[in-house]
């Protein structure tokens, strides 16, 4: 069974190129006429950089800048490098015809304005069908399963932020989405209360899910105070939420860097939930097997050892976990007994 297909060198090229002007343009706006320093904080064994300045008012405050990696290294010696965002659509439209693949232009418009109000740099985190399908760029490939969702998944650590961020950030996301005029609503969670789903009435499918981990009250819905958005808690979601990485996605005008889980514990997760699908949701069981199939086809070819050590976190967190995941990996088995995550993933 063919789950991916490699992207010629040309292509991996322009990617990189592409996510290199994206982080440029992103990050430099902000900080380039801004008096300050690089910082380095080390946050559950991942290093991550930030920049930090003063405000007007003497306050200190930080920017969030990415990953510790080759990418973000470049990004600050460019530090005093004009913005490149007039780039990124030639680049984008570059990248497409070599053979990367484009994210739908309405759907890329809306993680354009939640990443124009700061969504991201708050720590937001894409997740879900979108951030598999970034993954094919990231990873160099063409995906052999090229279907879509209209669906857009967000996902943020909440109370408990995985990347340190500093508490002073403030997000306006629910004001980011009535910016769109795209006609999506909140949908009332069985409280009365706002849920976190917004959708258009018009067409239900093209909805926006935003995810967190469990807090105190468990699965309760509740009102993130520094995004304004409500957030539904799922259980192993903080699993995807550590060592996140940058991408971007684009169109052939526009590009978007955005945060996703790493590739390694997206496969993972998905075989951990498969479990916990039930009613109409037990029809998104056999995608998650597919994109987890087809990142492990590829870790399993090319980076292995970075299976293993998420593999190895996982099974660290108990019982439950590693009960769950086994139940994934035997439905793994099942479907695409290729894989041989029986034999690769064990507890």
């Amino acid at each position: 069974m063919s789950y991916f297909e490699e992207l010629p060198l040309s292509a991996q090229t322009a990617y990189a190129q592409l996510l290199d002007s994206a982080l440029s343009a992103d990050h430099l706006r902000s900080i380039a006429d801004l008096p300050g320093s690089f910082a380095q904080k080390t946050v559950k064994g991942t290093s991550y950089w930030y920049y930090q300045y003063y405000e007007p008012s003497g306050k200190r405050a930080q920017v969030f800048i990415g990953p510790d990696n080759e990418a973000v290294h470049r990004l600050m010696a460019r530090r005093a490098q004009p913005a490149v965002k007039e780039s990124l659509g030639p680049l984008a439209r570059s990248a497409l015809a070599l053979g990367c693949a484009p994210v739908i232009s309405r759907q890329l418009k809306v993680i354009g304005r939640l990443a124009d109000y700061g969504f991201f740099r708050a720590g937001g985190v894409l997740v879900g069908t979108h951030a598999f399908l970034a993954y094919g760029n990231m990873l160099g490939l063409r995906w052999g399963d090229s279907s879509r969702t209209q669906d857009i998944d967000f996902a943020h650590a909440g109370k408990s932020l995985s990347l340190a961020l500093p508490a002073s950030i403030k997000v306006e996301t629910h004001s980011a989405i009535e910016s769109l005029e795209m006609g999506f609503l909140p949908v009332a969670a069985l409280s009365g209360k706002s849920g976190a789903t917004y959708l258009n009435p018009k067409e239900p499918a093209f909805r926006l899910d935003f995810l967190t981990v469990p807090h105190r009250k468990g699965e309760e819905v509740y009102l993130h105070p520094q995004l304004n958005v409500p957030l539904q808690p799922l259980k192993f979601m903080a699993f995807s939420l550590e060592n996140i990485q940058q991408t971007v996605l684009f169109d052939p005008g526009n590009a978007i860097l955005v945060s996703v889980p790493h590739p390694a514990r997206y496969a993972l997760h998905k075989l951990i939930v498969y479990g916990e699908r039930e009613g109409a949701f037990a029809a998104k069981s056999t995608k998650d097997l597919r994109q987890a199939a087809s990142l492990l086809a590829y870790y399993r070819e090319h980076r292995p050892w970075e299976i293993d050590e998420a593999w190895a976190d996982l099974a660290s967190r108990g019982k439950g976990w590693q009960r769950r995941a086994r139940q994934g990996v035997a439905a793994l088995d099942k479907l695409y007994p290729d894989i041989e995550a029986g034999k690769w993933l064990t507890i």
